[in-house]
């Protein structure tokens, strides 16, 4: 198992890497938008929609919605920040009401367990996950700032992994997922602060007055983020009764248990960077 899922992330860093910095911009938003779609679909069946044609229903709706920002946004030429921004903020607001869901549950599943609310949230979540990214691919050094994400995502999420194994005592919040620990919590959160480091350093000298108090902050608040992003997917799985959102992904599960942390984390990382000045 432990081969197969090694195996599996080394094809998917590979794919992401090679789609990130060669694709032109419209197939790369094309990509993203087929990715999120297809979480759209495993997102449904834990929204309580089991029939096929509900399903596909769902991800065609969702189609629509990434359309919609496209449009509006007008990602195909020059976004007005004015319309993306508030989109992101909602986004933020949002991830904070999901962390004091995951905090009282299973309490708090009394507000948004029926079909319709878990509808929803997966709408909002996958869609503002989608503007994010693809709206972060206009900034300047886009394209790499998109791999720094995910870079902070994967490096809290490893940090929190093996300091939780060697160290992990207290349970972070045992009736969402008993695995995770407040020692493994903080070993993430002290893996993103030293990618902080490395990333400031990093910082291309047209970029010089974002200053280092700027970066950490961003890169704690996105590492925050994903930390919630997938406590909240596992407590939707739990709540749904399934361990994984799909088997698309062998020793991975499906595409949406790897996708949880990111769509938590793209808005976030990209709101604060626009208010960090970049």
């Amino acid at each position: 198992m432990l081969r197969q899922r090694v195996i599996t992330a080394l094809a998917m860093a590979g794919l992401f890497l090679g789609a990130v910095l060669f694709l032109p911009p419209l197939i790369l938003a094309l990509v993203f938008g087929a990715l999120v779609c297809l979480g759209g679909w495993e997102w449904a069946r834990l929204a309580d929609w089991q029939s096929v044609f509900a399903r596909a229903l769902f991800s065609v709706i969702l189609a629509a919605i990434l359309l919609a920002f496209y449009v509006y946004t007008n990602l195909g030429g020059t976004p007005v920040q004015a319309e993306v921004q508030p989109v992101l903020g909602l986004a933020c607001l949002w991830w904070s009401i999901a962390l004091l869901w995951v905090k009282s549950y299973p309490a708090s599943a009394v507000l948004w367990r029926g079909r319709v609310m878990r509808s929803m949230m997966g709408l909002l979540i996958l869609s503002t996950a989608w503007l994010a990214a693809v709206y972060l691919l206009t900034f300047s050094q886009g394209r790499l700032l998109l791999i720094a994400m995910v870079v902070v995502v994967t490096a809290t999420d490893i940090g929190a992994y093996f300091t939780g194994t060697r160290f992990g005592r207290h349970k972070l919040v045992v009736r969402v997922s008993p695995a995770k620990t407040w020692e493994g919590f903080w070993g993430g959160m002290t893996c993103a602060v030293l990618l902080a480091l490395m990333l400031w350093w990093a910082i291309p000298a047209q970029m010089a007055h974002v200053s280092l108090a700027a970066v950490i902050a961003v890169v704690l608040t996105t590492a925050l983020a994903s930390v919630v992003g997938d406590l909240t997917v596992s407590m939707i799985k739990r709540e749904s009764g399934v361990k994984d959102s799909g088997g698309l992904l062998p020793g991975h599960g499906g595409l949406l248990d790897r996708l949880d942390s990111l769509c938590s984390a793209a808005p976030v990382f990209t709101l604060g960077l626009l208010l960090a000045g970049w």
